[in-house]
């Protein structure tokens, strides 16, 4: 008899569906309270100016993006200043929904060029600190998938 016969393998993917409804909570909850920084490049000058405030750290992928070597080199280096400032950090698969999420209305004629989501920040300034239940349901998640070893933890956003 397997771990999963005994403990049922539906309750992984019924954590993992909770996690990533957290997840998606937590992102738009996050913008209308302006505490996300969204693109690579704008991240990494938030967190060498200010890594204090940063409270999570999403790095988001498609299979399409998984061959970008560049992306790649970027994920590493972000990960890498996350772990030695203490900030939790999930991989994300399903850009479009986190898309979604950050621009409902991303249907723009003139022409602009879609926001890079490929890292998404959300920060809890000190002044006044970013309260959110989806953000300690995050951090549960992340803490817990340290406990098992998994530093990067992976959540994957299904379309609606």
């Amino acid at each position: 008899m397997t771990l999963e016969e005994v403990v049922g393998s539906g309750s992984t993917e019924t954590k993992m569906e909770t996690e990533s409804h957290a997840l998606e909570e937590l992102v738009v909850a996050a913008q209308r309270q302006d505490c996300l920084t969204a693109g690579v490049y704008e991240s990494a000058k938030l967190m060498n100016v200010d890594p204090d405030s940063v409270v999570l750290c999403i790095l988001a992928t498609d299979e399409e993006d998984e061959d970008d070597i560049a992306l790649q080199i970027h994920f590493t280096l972000l990960q890498a200043f996350c772990c030695d400032n203490d900030i939790n950090i999930v991989r994300v698969s399903g850009m479009r929904r986190l898309a979604q999420l950050l621009n409902p209305d991303s249907e723009d004629g003139n022409g602009n060029e879609p926001r890079d989501l490929h890292c998404i920040l959300v920060t809890n300034p000190p002044v006044q600190p970013f309260q959110c239940k989806a953000l300690q349901d995050v951090s549960n998640f992340c803490k817990e998938s340290r406990y098992r070893n998994q530093w990067v933890p992976s959540l994957e956003l299904q379309d609606r």
